[in-house]
């Protein structure tokens, strides 16, 4: 499979927005089996990653902040005694006069409205720190799947490197029965077979590891998948620079800046409107205990907006707003640099391991089975056929770890752009 599937993407892209509709999070209690794709990986580590679960109930919490704004103030009901436990004609409670009154605060200048727009727009810089941590995760994931891919690698490598090792040393076994070599070039054979064994023991290893990490960003510690099916060495085309600059608008890095202006431009309005006073209106119901009487009575009341008009609310409301548009600038430029930066740091990755698997490795191999066939008739010597292992091996080393540099690279540009960058569906295991 190609390391970065463009339609893992697509169907990743899709699971995101199904995931951001839900109100909770329910986990999904099956792991990836078998041979396991990108693909799958992703939508496991969708599902059922215990950071991004806990992440997503900080946008539930988000929707019922809206809730919570758009609430009306509470009427207040009120009880009030007077003229009683006095002296004179108060004494007692004959001349007492109670008001039972209700009484209602009205909002002036759409505080209300202008809250639940707060609360919009702080839910929607929610949803974009949530789509921001699932494309990191998304990130995360692939980069794992790459360690994968390469430890999977290396422990083929080291096989064949063990191989190789143990057919040097039957032959040296061979010739030095036949008195054709010294014991000595035997001891060295064992000793770079041990050597080999050790390195096939540590690529096991290193390969469980990678296989555990992975297993991680899904919420399991032991992977139950056979295999990574991917080509380490599958390269598609990359577009050019200014394409990919076109997408970073869209990131939602970028995008938070957008909503965070919104955010800004809410508080804005709501202290503006907070400079409005409120009124208060109220009705109730006296009864005059000396006379027997009942009357109706009613109040209005309004602070005066004489000192505070909420100045330094509405000015900390607007420099946040300014803050706002030179952060977006400034991210914008650093994105961009980035962008550069990663570009051509996999165009040089590519290159690389197209480089050294095309090239270097098939030249490699050609000169390690001419001093083989050489040394078989005596023209080379151990040390120089055990150089040309030594550099046959070195290569593969860095193949693998050039075109693992570009796949890594790619994944970072994937989430930079937020957009798949490949093309090509190339299922397939590797070689």
């Amino acid at each position: 499979m190609k390391i970065l599937n463009a339609r893992a993407w697509v169907t990743c892209i899709a699971a995101v927005a199904a995931l951001l509709a839900a109100p909770a999070w329910a986990a999904d209690a099956s792991a990836p089996r078998g041979p396991l794709t990108l693909a799958q990986a992703l939508d496991a580590a969708l599902r059922n990653n215990p950071a991004l679960a806990a992440s997503r109930y900080e946008l539930t919490g988000a929707q019922a902040r809206i809730l919570q704004a758009g609430q009306r103030l509470n009427p207040e009901l009120s009880l009030e005694l007077e003229n009683f436990g006095g002296s004179g004609d108060t004494q007692g409670a004959e001349s007492l006069e109670t008001t039972l009154a209700f009484s209602q605060v009205i909002e002036l200048g759409g505080k209300r409205s202008l809250r639940q727009s707060l609360a919009e727009a702080d839910r929607d810089l929610v949803t974009l720190d949530l789509r921001a941590q699932q494309l990191d995760l998304l990130a995360d994931v692939t980069r794992k799947y790459v360690d994968v891919v390469v430890a999977q690698q290396r422990v083929q490598f080291a096989q064949e490197n063990a191989a190789l090792a143990q057919k040097t040393l039957d032959a040296i076994v061979a010739r030095v029965k036949a008195a054709r070599s010294p014991v000595a070039e035997e001891s060295r054979a064992r000793i770079a077979l041990t050597r080999a064994t050790i390195d096939q023991r540590q690529a096991n290893l290193a390969l469980e590891t990678a296989r555990s990490a992975l297993s991680l960003t899904w919420g399991r510690v032991d992977a139950e998948f056979d295999r990574a099916t991917a080509d380490l060495f599958a390269f598609a085309p990359l577009e050019s620079y200014e394409s990919f600059a076109a997408r970073v608008e869209r990131s939602p890095d970028l995008l938070r800046f957008a909503s965070d202006a919104r955010l800004r431009d809410a508080e804005v309005r709501l202290a503006q409107a907070q400079a409005r006073p409120d009124i208060s209106l109220s009705i109730g119901v006296r009864n005059l205990q000396e006379s027997g009487d009942n009357a109706l009575v009613a109040g209005f009341s309004m602070p005066l907006a004489v000192r505070n008009r909420y100045q330094g609310a509405i000015r900390e409301a607007q420099a946040r707003r300014a803050q706002s548009d030179a952060e977006l600038a400034a991210s914008r430029t650093r994105m961009l640099g980035t962008l550069f930066a990663l570009y051509r740091e996999t165009l040089a990755a590519r290159e690389r391991a197209q480089a050294l698997r095309q090239e270097a490795l098939p030249l490699a191999r050609d000169a390690l089975n001419q001093t083989q066939y050489g040394y078989e008739r005596g023209r080379f010597s151990f040390l120089e056929l055990s150089t040309s292992q030594q550099e046959l091996l070195a290569l593969g080393e860095s193949a693998i770890d050039a075109a693992a540099d570009y796949h890594r690279l790619l994944a970072e540009l994937e989430r930079l752009t937020s957009e798949p960058l490949t093309t090509p569906d190339l299922e397939a295991p590797l070689p």
